[in-house]
């Protein structure tokens, strides 16, 4: 086409200067939107307790009449010891993930938790995230809390769980080097947020589907001596509950058997 006898140089390239900006624009919104999810989707497989992106764990059992108690961030007195008396009352078993430093100071606690039948648990020597912890770092933080362990109580543990469940493929493969099976969980109790025990019970009994493996704490990463009543208190009925109801009460060993 001509306009007073000249091309229409239009006709010729539709994609005008401000359709080349808008264009830039879109690509740019699409690749940082892809960005984005592509750090969510590496955050999840970092932190979500069921996620096997980075390795295979241990997060649940196939015996649905099995249910397992685990309690991370002991030992802890008193609360520790009163678990303990909670679970010779009802004759269960349960599994806690103890922090190394802890168990240095609170030996006796971590001795009388082994002689009792419980199974423990690798869960750092200082309680890192370890996404942000270099294989170095991270390889001194379990072989440090494994041979705390064993010096206590005179075995190296076999279980590991990450704190706040942080982990990247060269943590799980780190821990495997030291003999240690990773453990998350898929049921929690978000007692470290909780005020009362019946809080602690609703959540829990929530989730509750069989074969599942219980997360609570039977201390804090941040100091000893934290007041974990209304865990302890939230266990017992938790225990007596599901017993009525049929359910068995394991150790992690027991469940993913």
């Amino acid at each position: 086409m001509t306009i007073a006898g000249r091309v229409n140089t239009n006709s010729f390239w539709p994609v005008r200067d401000g359709d080349s900006f808008r264009i830039s624009g879109m690509l740019e919104i699409v690749l940082v939107a892809a960005s984005a999810a592509a750090v969510t989707y590496a955050g999840y497989s970092a932190m979500a307790p069921t996620s096997q992106t980075y390795g295979r764990t241990r997060v649940r059992g196939t015996n649905e009449q099995q249910l397992a108690l685990t309690f991370d961030d002991g030992p802890n007195d008193p609360h520790t010891l009163r678990l303990l008396d909670v679970f010779a009352k009802h004759d269960v078993r349960a599994t806690f993930f103890m922090i190394g430093r802890y168990v240095q100071q609170r030996p006796q606690i971590a001795r009388e938790v082994a002689q009792a039948g419980h199974a423990l648990g690798n869960h750092t020597f200082t309680h890192p995230n370890l996404i942000f912890c270099s294989e170095m770092q991270t390889r001194i933080q379990l072989a440090e809390c494994n041979r705390t362990i064993e010096d206590v109580v005179g075995q190296s543990p076999t279980l590991f769980r990450p704190p706040f469940g942080g982990r990247r493929p060269s943590t799980l493969r780190i821990a495997g080097e030291l003999g240690l099976a990773p453990v998350m969980w898929n049921v929690t109790g978000w007692d470290w947020n909780a005020h009362s025990s019946e809080a602690v019970e609703r959540k829990v009994a929530k989730q509750i589907q069989g074969g599942d493996v219980i997360l609570l704490h039977d201390g804090s990463h941040r100091q000893l001596g934290l007041d974990r009543s209304h865990t302890v208190a939230a266990t017992d009925r938790l225990v007596a509950r599901y017993k009525r109801e049929g359910y068995r009460f394991v150790t992690i060993s027991e469940i993913v058997a």
